[in-house]
């Protein structure tokens, strides 16, 4: 039977999950505009899948930047509704992807740009909504009808026509559309970018780094050591913007393909390539073999708190993918998953110590959400 009390499912999402339904502990759900309200409530319900019990959350947890929950053993990928089924990569936060360009060619540095997922098949939160509710290995719903029916047994109506009015939840058509909206407008909302972490304290002079973090700092932004920020910029943006820690491009890293991921033992139906399946990324939507294996540089943003890392959660730890990134050129390492394409420029060979790996860390280590100034 499905919940009928929506204060109710608020209250065993919070038991079973550990979560508050709150992006970290300074989130005010009253600062939220009634669509965003409704997205939020959206986000968290567990009655929109089949079979019942999965929501956006299940995979996009506060407590985990919004990224996959935290458990033990890490899960490299999440499990969908049906929990014998498995996608066929990590999941990335959506806290800061409003801020995520559309898809598109920069002809002057030749790269591509922006997209939403790692592979930026989707160009706005609107659109990437509507992937997970109907994906047979997430939230698995077979149409919009069985979405339709969901809503208004969870009864929805009456706060649809509060943020819509008279065409809330007319047909199938409208009801997706308006939910997706809603969704991407709390994906907008303050609650998923707060930029209140302890480093934009600091860039505030609200707050100081230790001797320890500014010296991470110093070798995320030194073109001749870390040179993190090539990728992942740290500085405010000329119009104040605060940093995203991304620039929105694709690269392949050389990571190699991850053998505890489930999907490569996933039925012919969901993975007709079973162990011979490698991810191509950027490629496949391109349709470019020049852009095989590119990811989208993800926003470090609560970095620390979105384990494990890549594309297929190879790495458990943030000291493994600066160790990575170190050594992946002077250290037996196995192949990349994808061998061609790969960045030999910025990575490989930086020549770390292993305190200067540790300062590192502890600089990304700010960058979680939530701080409070002292």
């Amino acid at each position: 039977m499905l919940f009928k009390s929506l204060p109710l499912f608020f209250l065993l999402f919070s038991v079973i999950y550990g979560c508050s339904g709150r992006s970290d502990n300074s989130a005010d759900s009253s600062a939220l505009t009634p669509q965003q309200l409704l997205g939020k409530q959206l986000f968290f319900d567990i009655r929109l899948s089949e079979p019942v019990g999965q929501a956006c959350a299940s995979c996009h947890h506060p407590d985990a930047g919004f990224a996959l929950p935290p458990q033990r053993p890490l899960l490299a990928v999440s499990p969908g509704a049906n929990p014998v089924l498995f996608g066929n990569r990590n999941t990335p936060t959506i806290r800061y992807a409003a801020y995520i360009p559309a898809l598109h060619y920069d002809k002057k540095e030749q790269v591509y740009v922006g997209g939403l997922f790692l592979d930026g098949r989707k160009n706005s939160l609107e659109l990437q909504a509507t992937g997970p509710l109907f994906n047979p290995v997430e939230m698995a719903l077979p149409n919009k009808a069985a979405l339709l029916a969901r809503l208004k047994e969870a009864g929805y109506e009456k706060i649809f026509r509060k943020v819509y009015g008279e065409t809330a939840m007319i047909n199938e058509q409208h009801t997706v559309s308006q939910l997706t909206l809603a969704l991407a407008a709390y994906q907008r909302s303050k609650e998923l970018s707060p930029f209140s972490s302890k480093y934009d304290a600091y860039l505030q002079g609200k707050a100081e780094l230790s001797a320890q973090e500014k010296r991470g700092l110093d070798l995320f932004n030194a073109e001749d050591k870390g040179n993190c920020a090539a990728c992942h910029p740290s500085e405010k943006s000329e119009t104040g913007q605060p940093p995203l820690f991304t620039d929105f491009t694709y690269d392949n890293l050389g990571v190699p393909a991850n053998p505890q991921n489930p999907f490569y033992k996933q039925s012919s139906e969901v993975n007709p390539d079973g162990e011979n399946y490698v991810d191509t990324g950027l490629g496949a939507i391109v349709n470019d073999k020049l852009q095989n294996g590119k990811f989208r540089v993800p926003t470090l943003r609560n970095i620390a708190l979105t384990a494990p890392y890549m594309h297929n959660g190879v790495f458990e730890t943030l000291e493994e993918v600066v160790d990575f990134y170190n050594t992946r050129d002077t250290k037996k390492w196995p192949k990349p998953e994808v061998a061609e394409n790969v960045n030999k420029d910025e990575l490989g060979d930086l020549k770390l110590t292993k305190q200067e790996v540790e300062d590192l860390v502890a600089f990304m280590k700010t960058l979680t959400d939530g701080y409070k100034v002292k």
